[in-house]
């Protein structure tokens, strides 16, 4: 992700989903009932809440950006809120999958200035937190990213279609939380010893839950097709530990995915996967001296990445697929050692 003025950057993509978005994915979310004792909001800054509407008051706590709160009374540049410091969403959802322990804390309430507030009555709202969004998951990606980056993007991201849900930032900013989310999960999943067992049930499963709510709300769509590209991960062996029915059965998943996602910016990727892994299978059937089952997969492995020449003739996997079919037409080693 590059650097660029978060104005003009999501009034642009404001004006792409507007014209893109076809009339399936119209449908939004269920929407929550509105507070009774105030309006929803949020924060793109960090901010203390203290006891009175003063800077000299004790302070109660810190609100980091994306934390949802409600405003329930003003005075002046002041505002008291209701806000979740440590809510479930950020427990369950916001923290690595395997910090279960933390127990379930109310929402605090107390005073703060107003500057950074975004609440759902303030004008461009969405595009503000969509923007805000953008710069910390940019921040996030860095090599020394700051500290909360990746969580503070999603929670925005959030914030943009539960404040928001009419807006046409909502499906993006769906994707991207989820996205986000999934990251985390699968880094968290990678660490755990479990991450080399050959079968994906023994594993550490990423939560489906907010990708299959992408596919629900917007069917048909480019966030649908990303959704269902990630969740191919949770369907993957987690060491091939040797067996050739591992890259066989993931080069079908990503073959599936193709086919039914035609016009999704992943399906040159899916086809390529799916052309390396049975390329690689073949390798592993000649090291176990089964040369039928080594040119069998080979051969199909030539037939996808053909058709990923073909097909997708753009795309920098189109390249990759050529080079893949002369490596295999030549005899080298697509996967182990190519050395005679």
């Amino acid at each position: 992700m590059k650097k660029f003025p978060v104005a003009t950057a999501v009034c642009s993509l404001l004006l792409s989903i507007a014209f893109a978005l076809p009339i399936e994915a119209q449908k939004r979310p269920p929407q929550d009932e509105p507070p009774k004792n105030g309006p929803k909001a949020t924060l793109v800054r960090e901010a203390n809440l203290y006891v009175q509407p003063s800077e000299t008051s004790d302070r109660v706590s810190i609100v980091t950006p994306g934390r949802e709160m409600v405003i329930s009374e003003r005075s002046g540049h002041w505002i008291r809120v209701f806000a979740n410091i440590d809510a479930p969403e950020s427990r369950q959802a916001d923290q690595p999958i395997l910090d279960e322990q933390s127990s379930e804390v109310v929402p605090v309430s107390g005073w703060m200035l107003d500057k950074g507030v975004i609440a759902t009555d303030t004008p461009h709202g969405d595009a503000i937190l969509f923007g805000e969004g953008i710069s910390a998951e940019e921040a996030a990606s860095q090599p020394h990213p700051p500290p909360r980056s990746a969580i503070d993007a999603r929670l925005l991201y959030r914030r943009v279609y539960e404040m928001f849900p009419n807006s046409t930032l909502t499906p993006e900013a769906m994707w991207r939380a989820a996205d986000i989310r999934w990251q985390l999960q699968k880094a968290d999943a990678s660490q755990l010893p479990s991450a080399h067992e050959k079968e994906n049930y023994l594993r550490q499963q990423m939560d489906e839950d907010e990708m299959k709510k992408i596919q629900k709300y917007f069917p048909k769509t480019k966030w649908a097709d990303l959704a269902a590209y990630d969740m191919i991960e949770n369907k993957l062996c987690g060491d091939w530990q040797g067996s050739e029915k591992c890259p066989e059965k993931e080069a079908e998943y990503y073959a599936h995915y193709g086919d039914d996602h035609p016009d999704s910016i992943r399906t040159p990727e899916a086809y390529y996967k799916a052309a390396w892994r049975l390329a690689s299978a073949g390798d592993m059937w000649q090291a176990d001296g089964n040369e039928s089952h080594a040119k069998e997969d080979r051969e199909r492995a030539m037939q996808v990445a053909g058709h990923l020449l073909d097909k997708y003739q753009q795309s920098e996997y189109a390249a990759r697929a050529a080079s893949l079919i002369y490596k295999v037409q030549q005899g080298i080693a697509i996967y182990g050692s190519d050395r005679e």
